[in-house]
């Protein structure tokens, strides 16, 4: 039985357990960098409670992002760092819940860290919690306490306090800084590689400090480094002032870059850093086309383009390496900072002219770039090392662009285009290259490796009618550019295209990703005749796209849109949406440093709800990452197949906080306006029951009335249990590209496959029939949301099924309402028997042959 500890003098410290359980020396912890008290010394317990609570006053001067260490700092300066569970940073936070934060001050007893002991016991190495001082050497001695314990009761530790020594410098030696250090740890400095950082860095005579950015702590303080929270991929500095400082930086230098223990990735090579200027990201194999004829690539941006070729070439600039006086290379690398922000400040003011703010917010973005401190601070130590300021440059961003395009998440690893615009703007600048005005030739059609956001800002619309390059992809901003734009394009296109001649006459079907060259002008002036024909006939359906879509026999088809923002919505009212029946939630977590707050989202559906008024449904999607959407604030463990791992709202069960602040921000929002929620990648019908309860709790506690909940049906397993899942659930909207994928297990982006991946075979038809078939037994109804619902094909089959709404692309609403009134029900039932029994998809477009225009 543990005793009550006796009371030391003032120069004693006691502390009493944080939690329940059984002490542990802090020599016997399985763990090299604890047991060897790399860290510090201490004591650990292996707990039997879930709370971490405070071990004595203080103030919380250090909380991992992870959540699963934290350090208390008590009055007489000691730092008492608490690390719950071994390898307990892979887990990102899960399993663990915060209840305080960094600069608060909190009382001896209170909770720190709340903790799943389930969820650790079955995915970290061990519970054993460490109880260490970070700074021990201000203790002269420690008095650990063994044997059972109980939480916010029993002491642990005693500690006698002795004369610290400041860490001074005997003014001998040299300053030493090292070259830009990236960091390749899967988890940053966490507490072990720091530890070890520190353990390296007490050998030295000389002071140590690691920089990042503008903030730099010192080398030898644990709870320093991992205050800095220097993640993967971050850029350091190690600065050494004393006798031993060459050495000191030379040898941590290669310790860091050797993982401190752990096991990292290789660095990118010399070679692909020099040539990133020049070479962009490797694009994904797309299908190659047997026929010399066709150029195959990735869908960028809808539309069809009839033209000629034109090829843009990228700019040459030269450098020179050796520099001047460091001083001037600096003030020369300053200037051109200040005349790049000016020149992007005029492009973001001409395109937010041109009336689109999202074209804005890119060129917003590059600002941001521009003043990015680990893209000034390699730069000035290169120039400090007798670099040019221009080589320097180039040095600083190609770099760190071939490590944004090596990385997995596609969206940031397109952002290495961004990064390339900005740094060639300044580089040109430096160098006094005078950038190229591009005239375009009339109907051109360009070929490029890649192009840029100051490219597509600079664009003639008048002249250029599509374009396709080697590099990028459908989520990169050139291609939202190109969208918004309303020019045609394609992307990861084989590279032969760059050897076209200029003046090759082709036709650019952004649609289905396809560039035909050297088509007969027969055909050229059949597709621009067509094109007029449905430019024309667009213009008499707009004219009545404020009208209900109507069957021939009175039948209504409600026609709502698939948005992603308040503008969306703003332009899906203007051309006749009766609502809205898929709000992409994900748009407003992506590109972020951290997920939007509940007042943030609170705004933003409320924002759209009053665009649409009172009348008009606001179906809004939770959350619905993982797989190809990845997000970086919320890593995901590396899967075999992300296809089949947390995806939708398994994301959400797995991270309920997430979910349940966006519940309560789309509960409070219901208030302003018609506003239903939808879940993704509904499988299991306990799912279901989970989310109901979900909701019902977050609305009694807001105080709010029910609102309408439904289900994606893209799961195969929702479509043939949707008799029972009707039961539970108000509606249905069928996604149909996933349920497509999943059905036919093919991925709709594999190089290979993706042609295959058909929305209208009729294994996907019969699993819509069936949920229909379920829905109405039930009397709930279905739409779909996917890209069926805007394939004219497609539409009348999917009415004669029994589908009563349509979610569909927001320029195509006017087309498809107008189609819709030209059709009658019988005929429409007559058609979805046909294609039911058809064998192919090919079959099924027999049936629902296209018109003529």
């Amino acid at each position: 039985m543990t005793q009550t500890a006796p009371m030391f003098s003032k120069t004693a410290v006691t502390l009493i357990a944080p939690l329940s359980g059984y002490i542990y020396p802090i020599d016997q912890v399985p763990d090299p960098v604890f047991a060897q008290k790399m860290v510090g010394d201490g004591i650990a317990i292996d707990p039997v409670s879930q709370s971490l609570l405070a071990p004595c006053d203080g103030e919380v001067i250090q909380l991992h992002p992870s959540h699963h260490a934290v350090t208390l700092k008590n009055p007489e300066g000691l730092e008492i760092l608490m690390h719950i569970g071994l390898d307990t940073v892979k887990l990102r936070g899960e399993g663990f819940n915060p209840k305080v934060k960094e600069g608060d001050r909190v009382k001896k007893g209170e909770i720190l860290i709340e903790f799943d002991a389930d969820y650790l016991s079955l995915n970290a190495k061990s519970l054993i919690t460490v109880i260490v001082i970070a700074n021990s050497d201000q203790v002269a001695r420690f008095l650990p306490r063994s044997g059972s314990v109980t939480a916010g009761r029993d002491a642990i530790l005693e500690l006698k306090l002795g004369d610290v020594q400041a860490e001074t410098s005997n003014g001998k030696g040299i300053t030493v800084t090292s070259d830009p250090i990236i960091i390749l740890n899967p988890t940053g400095l966490h507490a072990r590689p720091s530890a070890v950082l520190v353990n390296f860095a007490k050998k030295y005579k000389s002071k140590v400090t690691l920089k990042m950015g503008d903030k730099e702590v010192n080398a030898r303080s644990v709870t320093g480094l991992m205050a800095l929270q220097v993640g993967n991929g971050a850029t350091v500095h190690l600065v050494a002032e004393g006798e031993d400082a060459e050495l000191a930086v030379k040898e941590l230098t290669e310790a860091i870059r050797s993982g401190l223990g752990e096991e990292v990735s290789a660095p990118a090579p010399a070679s692909i850093v020099q040539s990133a200027l020049s070479a962009p990201a490797t694009p994904p194999p797309y299908p190659r086309s047997e026929n010399p004829n066709i150029v195959l690539g990735a869908s960028a941006s809808p539309g069809v383009g009839v033209g000629y070729i034109y090829v843009v070439r990228q700019q040459e600039i030269k450098v020179t390496e050796k520099g001047g006086n460091s001083n001037e290379e600096r003030r020369k690398l300053e200037k051109a900072i200040d005349q790049a922000t000016l020149e992007i400040e005029a492009l973001r003011a001409k395109v937010h002219a041109q009336g689109d703010p999202s074209k804005a917010a890119i060129f917003a973005a590059h600002h941001e770039l521009l003043e990015d401190p680990e893209l000034i601070d390699f730069s000035t130590s290169a120039i400090d090392k007798g670099k040019s300021a221009a080589y320097a440059w180039q040095q600083a961003f190609t770099n760190q662009a071939t490590i944004l395009s090596q990385l997995d998440n596609q969206l940031l690893a397109e952002r290495a285009n961004d990064l390339r615009d900005v740094g060639t703007r300044v580089l040109r600048i430096l160098t006094g290259v005078v950038e190229v005005e591009t005239t375009y030739p009339d109907n051109a059609i360009l070929v490029a490796e890649d192009l840029t956001p100051s490219d597509m800002a600079n664009l003639d619309r008048t002249k250029v009618k599509g374009f396709c390059t080697v590099g990028g992809g459908a989520t990169s901003h050139v291609s939202i550019m190109a969208r918004s734009m309303g020019i045609p394009a394609i992307a990861g296109t084989e590279p032969r295209v760059l050897d076209l001649a200029d003046g090759t006459p082709v036709i650019l079907d952004g649609t289905k990703g396809k560039l035909k060259l050297n088509p007969a002008s027969e055909e050229m002036e059949r597709v621009k005749n067509l094109q007029l024909r449905i430019a024309t006939k667009r213009q008499e359906d707009l004219t009545h796209t404020m009208e209900y879509a109507l069957t021939q026999d009175g039948k209504r088809i409600e026609v709502v849109a698939n948005i992603g923002s308040q503008k969306d919505a703003e332009e899906a009212v203007k051309l006749g949406a009766e609502g809205v029946g898929l709000l992409r939630t994900e748009f407003i977590f992506m590109e972020r440093t951290k997920a939007p707050t509940e007042d943030e989202q609170t705004a933003i559906y409320s924002g759209i709800a009053k665009v649409l008024g009172p009348e008009r449904p606001l179906i809004i999607r939770t959350l619905d990452v993982g797989g190809d959407k990845p997000i970086s604030y919320m890593p995901i463990p590396k899967e075999e197949n992300p296809y089949l791992g947390e995806r939708g709202v398994r994301i959400g069960f797995d991270r309920p906080e997430i979910l349940r602040t966006q519940i309560r921000a789309i509960l409070r929002a219901s208030e302003v306006g018609k506003v239903w929620v939808m879940f993704p990648m509904i499988g299991r019908l306990e799912e279901i029951h989970m989310v109901k309860n979900m909701i019902e709790e977050e609305r009694q506690n807001l105080g709010v009335a029910p609102i309408k909940t439904g289900i994606m049906v893209e799961i195969p397993a929702a479509a043939v249990m949707a008799d029972l899942y009707a039961k539970e659930v108000d509606f249905f909207s069928v996604g149909t590209n996933d349920l497509t994928q999943y059905t036919l297990a093919m991925d709709r982006g594999h190089p290979k496959l993706a042609p295959y991946v058909d929305g209208l075979h009729p294994a996907i038809l019969r699993l819509i029939a069936q949920t229909v078939k379920g829905a109405d037994q039930h009397g709930k109804w279905v739409g779909v949301c996917g890209g069926i619902g805007s394939d004219p094909q497609a539409i009348p089959i999917l009415i004669g099924m029994g589908v009563k709404e349509l979610s569909v692309s927001i320029n195509s609403i006017p087309t498809i309402k107008a189609q819709i009134r030209t059709l009658n029900t019988a005929d429409c039932q007559k058609m979805a028997e046909q294609a039911l029994t058809a064998e192919t998809g090919a079959e099924v477009r027999e049936v629902s042959p296209l018109s003529e225009i």
